[in-house]
């Protein structure tokens, strides 16, 4: 029994303007195949170099025909960190990862701590009291 809402959304080509040297076709091939765009950008150059001129011609397709990866909404605030195990995948070093973790959370600790603080303050009862009138 398979229902359409159990599917993975499918995974979509797009160019990604946001991290985008030319018009973001490299860095779209690389978040659709999960890799570092820096190894596609290579790849495009190695092979404009050696005389590959179709890839230009290409690049100039997807350039027309790719859209563009979505605006990022402005209510998402926090963004999942992807840890990378190869070098040429896509994410951030296990160390780097770790630290924008970590200050995520302290951030959150220091928030809770000042609600905290005000909801154990005469404030907050003085609040409540007034609006109950």
């Amino acid at each position: 029994m398979s229902y359409d809402n159990d599917k993975k959304p499918r995974k979509q080509l797009l160019r990604d303007k946001a991290n985008a040297k030319v018009a973001g076709v490299c860095a779209g091939i690389a978040n659709y195949f999960n890799i570092e765009a820096w190894l596609v950008r290579i790849i495009v150059v190695t092979a404009v170099i050696f005389g590959h001129g179709f890839v230009v011609i290409l690049y100039i397709a997807a350039w027309m025909i790719l859209d563009e990866t979505p605006a990022p909404q402005a209510t998402d605030s926090h963004k999942p960190v992807g840890v990378k195990t190869r070098v040429y995948q896509a994410g951030e070093a296990p160390r780097r990862a770790f630290h924008d973790i970590d200050e995520e959370y302290r951030e959150l600790e220091s928030r809770l701590q000042a609600m905290e603080r005000y909801v154990t303050s005469n404030a907050y009862q003085v609040d409540r009291e007034l609006k109950n009138l």
